[in-house]
Order: structure tokens, then C-alpha cells, then sequence
């Protein structure tokens, strides 16, 4: 695995119950500062295999980002379930949910 994939995971590993990270956050402390297209992509291939907590990356906006219905639901079920609030167009407080290291 890369280094800059083995951090990344590492990271989404380490981001705790009821916070989230941005695409943009995890790639930057990654070593690759425009490397977010490539944190989705490392999400999306290695979740499963690494049993990666997903659902606590989004945008920078405080947004979910995938645009599937059923995935979209999914994720924002989980992060309620961890305590985490939205409001009513669907984005998250950063400032009250993101996970700073």
C-alpha cells in the first residue's frame, strides 16, 4: 500500500463515534493537499476490506456527498445514530462535528 494511502486509511480509521472529516482534511494531514478526488476513491475501494467508518467523511461544505438516494440516507442515518445533527438542508455544523487531530 502507499504511504499516502496507509495514512489515509489510518486516519478515517481513527476519526471517532459522532465526528466526521472532510475529503479535503484527511487528504491535506495525507501529505497531498489536492489529493481529496483520492480519498473518495480510497473510500470507495477500500472500505469494506479495511472495514473503514465511511460515513464519517464529507465535504467540506458539511455536506454528504454521495448522491445516491439510498446511500445518502444510509449515511446520514449513521451519523444521526452517533449523535450527529443536520439541519434542514441536510449539512452539519462543522465547527460542532469535525474531528481535528
Amino acid at each position: 500500500m502507499e504511504p499516502f494511502t496507509q495514512r489515509v486509511v489510518e486516519l478515517i480509521k481513527g476519526i471517532p463515534e459522532g465526528k466526521v472529516m472532510t475529503y479535503g482534511q484527511i487528504a491535506t494531514l495525507s501529505g497531498n493537499n489536492r489529493g481529496a478526488r483520492q480519498v473518495a476513491r480510497i473510500l470507495h475501494t477500500l472500505s469494506k476490506k479495511n472495514n473503514l467508518p465511511w460515513h464519517r467523511v464529507i465535504n467540506i461544505k458539511g455536506e454528504i456527498s454521495v448522491t445516491d438516494y439510498e446511500s445518502f440516507n444510509l449515511q446520514k442515518m449513521f451519523l444521526e445514530s452517533e449523535g450527529i445533527i443536520f439541519t434542514g438542508n441536510n449539512t452539519l455544523n462543522l465547527n460542532d462535528f469535525q474531528y481535528h487531530i
